[in-house]
This record gives C-alpha cells, sequence and structure tokens, in this order.
C-alpha cells in the first residue's frame, strides 16, 4: 500500500496549469464515442477513470488513437449501432463513466454488463435505473438493480418527463444521452442546477436542446431523440476540483503566490469561489476565452485572512467535490463553520462525511459530523498525524495538504495510489510547489 510522509511548508509558489477536467474529458469520449466523424480532444485527463470511459467507448466501437501528451483522436459511430461488447465493461472506480454509460447503452439493441471496483460496486444506482426502466430499458442486477453489476438489455427507449429528488449531474447526463437516441422528448427537472457540462457540450456537438428556470427555481432541460452528434476538436479547460486543494493550501501558508492558469471557471462548479467571498477572501482572477463551451480563467493565489462559512441550500451542487479540501480551510477560519444539505457525501467513494472528519481529529481539528454535513470551529492549529484515505482520492488530496499545513511534525498518508484516478501529476507538484 503507497503512502505520503508529508512535512510543514514554509509557501506555495509558482504557475501552474491544472490537468484537464474530469468531468469535461469524460463527456467527450462519449460524444466522441456517438458523434458522425472525428473528434480531436487536447488536455485529455489521462487518469484511471477517464481511460476507463476510453477503453468502454473502444469496446463499443470507437476507434481511438493517442497522438500526443494528453491528446487523442477519436472516431465514433456517428448514428450507427454500438458494436455489442464481447466482453463485461469495467468502469473501475468512476462513477461518471458507470451511471453516464449506463444511458447510452440503454438506448442501443445490444446486451451488455457494466461493472466497477469493489468501492463502485457498492454505491447507489437505483437513482439512474428507475428512470432508465421508465423509458422501456430492461436493466437487472445485485439488490433489484441498485448496486454494479448491472445487465443492460438495450431497447428503442421513449422519452420522459423526469424530476431528480435531488440535484444530480450524472442523473441528469444519464438521461440526456439516454434520450440522444429515445423517441420523442426527453425531459428532466432538477430541483437546483446542477453541473452542466453535458448540456454544454451536446450544444458544441451541435446538438439542439432547451433549458429554462421553472418560478419554483426548479432547473429544465428538454432534448429531441433521433438527433447525432457532430465530431468537434474539443480543448478540455483545466479542472477546477485538482485545482481547489492548492488555492487552499496558497491562502493558508503565509508568503504563498500562486498563479492558476487557463482553470475552468463554469459556475456550475466554482461554488468554492463563492463559499471563499462569505468567508471575506477574494481572488484576483482574469477571464481568458471558452473551451469546449466552458468559460477559462487564471486566478492568482495569495494569503488571506479567512472567516467562518454558512454553506447549504442551493450552493452545494457546485461544491460538492470541494467539501474535504473546504473542511481543511475551515479549521483555520476564526469562528464555527456548518456545511448542512450534503448527504450525497456519505455515498460518495468513501463517505466522505464521517472520513473526513475522523482523519482531521486526528491532526487536532475540532471538527463534528453531522447527518447532512460537517461543523467545524477554528482556527485550530494542526500536527501531523497517521493517518488514511478510505480508498478515496479527495480525502488523501485533503490530508496531504493538511500536513503541509501542520504546525509541526510528519504527517503520514496511508492509501494513496487511489489519487491515480483523478490528478496522477499530484505527488510531483508536493515537490515543484512547495517550499519548505
Amino acid at each position: 500500500m503507497q503512502s505520503w510522509r508529508i512535512t510543514p511548508a514554509k509557501r506555495v509558489r509558482g504557475v501552474w496549469r491544472p490537468p484537464g477536467d474530469k468531468s469535461i474529458t469524460h463527456r467527450a469520449v462519449i460524444l466522441g464515442l456517438l458523434a458522425r466523424g472525428t473528434t480531436e480532444i487536447e488536455g485529455f485527463l489521462e487518469a484511471d477513470d477517464c481511460l476507463r470511459t476510453l477503453q468502454i467507448a473502444q469496446q463499443l466501437g470507437a476507434q481511438a488513437e493517442r497522438v500526443g501528451e494528453a491528446r487523442w483522436r477519436i472516431t465514433g459511430v456517428g448514428g450507427t449501432l454500438l458494436h455489442e461488447p464481447s466482453d463485461v465493461l469495467d468502469a473501475g472506480n468512476s462513477g461518471t463513466t458507470a451511471r453516464l454509460m449506463a444511458g447510452v447503452l440503454a438506448s442501443q439493441p445490444i446486451f451488455s454488463v457494466l461493472t466497477g471496483d469493489a468501492s463502485l460496486r457498492r454505491r447507489p444506482m437505483r437513482r439512474i435505473v428507475e428512470p432508465l426502466r421508465q423509458m422501456g430499458a430492461q436493466i437487472d442486477g445485485r439488490a433489484d438493480a441498485t448496486r454494479l453489476p448491472l445487465s443492460i438489455r438495450g431497447d428503442a427507449l421513449r422519452g420522459i418527463r423526469y424530476l431528480t429528488p435531488v440535484a444530480s449531474a450524472q442523473v441528469k447526463s444519464c438521461l440526456l444521452l439516454a434520450g440522444l437516441n429515445a423517441q420523442g422528448i426527453t425531459e428532466i427537472t432538477e430541483p437546483v442546477l446542477s453541473r452542466d457540462h453535458t448540456e454544454r457540450m451536446l450544444q458544441a456537438f451541435g446538438v439542439e436542446l432547451e433549458t429554462r428556470l421553472s418560478t419554483a427555481g426548479a432547473h429544465c432541460v428538454r432534448l429531441r431523440g433521433g438527433q447525432v452528434p457532430e465530431a468537434q476538436g474539443v480543448r478540455v479547460p483545466g479542472d477546477f476540483s485538482s485545482a481547489a486543494f492548492w488555492i487552499v493550501a496558497a491562502l493558508l501558508l503565509p508568503g504563498s503566490d500562486l498563479v492558476i492558469e487557463r482553470v475552468g471557471v463554469n459556475p456550475t462548479r466554482t461554488g468554492l469561489l463563492q463559499a471563499l467571498a462569505q468567508a471575506g477572501v477574494h481572488l484576483e482572477w482574469s477571464a481568458i476565452d471558452e473551451q469546449a463551451g466552458e468559460p477559462v480563467a487564471t486566478l492568482r493565489v495569495r494569503p488571506q485572512p479567512v472567516g467562518a462559512m454558512r454553506i447549504g441550500g442551493a450552493l452545494v451542487p457546485s461544491l460538492i467535490d470541494e467539501v474535504p479540501i473546504l473542511a481543511l480551510l475551515a479549521t483555520q477560519a476564526e469562528g464555527e463553520t456548518e456545511i448542512r444539505d450534503a448527504a450525497e457525501l456519505r455515498v460518495k467513494e468513501s463517505d466522505r462525511i464521517e472520513a473526513i472528519a475522523t482523519e482531521l481529529r486526528k491532526m487536532g481539528a475540532a471538527i463534528e459530523p453531522l447527518p447532512d454535513g460537517l461543523r467545524i470551529r477554528g482556527a485550530t492549529p494542526l500536527h501531523g498525524a497517521h493517518v488514511r484515505s478510505y480508498g478515496d482520492h479527495r480525502i488523501a488530496m485533503t490530508l496531504a495538504i493538511a500536513g503541509l499545513i501542520a504546525h509541526t511534525g510528519e504527517t503520514l498518508v496511508e492509501d494513496v495510489e487511489c489519487v491515480q484516478t483523478s490528478f496522477p501529476e499530484f505527488e510531483q507538484l508536493l515537490h515543484t510547489l512547495v517550499e519548505r
């Protein structure tokens, strides 16, 4: 089992461009599979999660070629049938791969079996299976198809109107991809807007869809079936979720000065910036352009005092992946921070609420798990400790940053292989961006 030994740092300095956005890379591959023609992807995140999506796309008939560092060329099936896979489709640890590919598979008259690693096989699948069955898909699996592996016998689906119980980009994207090849209109309504990468990329690939906001604030997206995406050139922006770890490190280590270039700043992903504004923190940033229909900017981060935050409601979907590192930030904020409405964290790669509370307490944090979030009292000096990741990449990276900002002692972070799923260069940055 691989581990990291982290000693306290003086500062974080440098100019850095984050790796490609994981969510956008997944979607570029899937639309490249379904598109007519050849899609060129620049800034491809060559991490395990995205490579799983690529492998499944190849099993389903896509031709894929690596043409340079983080550059791939994908020739899709272009409106013809997907190939029926001769083997099980393995999503590894990637919930995005499993849930989005389920929508693609359900809409084609082929048989497939979709699985994942031990962690992914524990994660809930009812949220996609129920609406896909309503559309006409035949799906079976463990615990009445609420857990992987799933066997999917696709069919000619029919569009439905579906109200998602919670805002979920994975559920929304699954149904939009299924609706792309369904009869009639597929309409998904969610209580608040979740990440909209799929909507943006569908439009970039020439697919017509409509979005609207109800008077009650619910978000609705409509898609007419029978459309075939047209291949595009895609430049994947830098991953804001990866940048978040280094934003927090630079805010908390005196003397830091970090410039983060060409990072995606889609407002459905950057709730952390709103949380920082609550805390009295404002980053310097300049808009550059758009990539793959996504806004891109350069950020400059220098240390600032941090105040307490109250996080909940509509803000949560836009920072759900950043809650562990936000909790670490709150340990150094003046006052009591409370994060609510984040029960979704209990069914991620780990129970992130319990995991981050348990491990940060070992380092001296005053942090209390709540049924749907966390309560953190700051500012509390941290010390080095022996901690573990629970096989969760975001927990592992948060604990590494905690080791950097600790006042004393060495931090040993166990089980860090999981970081390869999303951010393979993270360990290298512990040396190149950090001064001790």
